[in-house]
């Protein structure tokens, strides 16, 4: 079974929060990485989301405590969306 990671950042113009967050995370670029498990058995290459990771604190943030937290790629999305509102 193949596995592939996808590393991109998510960039919020605001503070967010998300269910899987403790706290209010400030406005910045995050980096995110997402991995998938390659569907068996079909006759196409097709991948299915097993995991969705935040690294807190933003890109631009430095401190000497970086943590990678699991997220809902659903509730990413909402908050993401939110974000975009004026």
């Amino acid at each position: 079974m193949s596995v592939r990671t996808t590393e991109t950042t998510v960039t919020f113009r605001r503070p967010f929060t998300l269910t899987s967050l403790d706290a209010l995370q400030p406005a910045g670029t995050y980096r995110l990485v997402i991995d998938e498990e390659e569907i068996p058995g079909l006759s196409f290459t097709a991948f299915q989301r097993t995991a969705t990771m935040l690294h807190l604190p933003a890109i631009s943030v430095v401190t000497g405590r970086n943590e990678v937290v699991p997220v809902d790629p659903a509730d990413l999305a909402t908050a993401l969306d939110a974000d975009a509102r004026p």
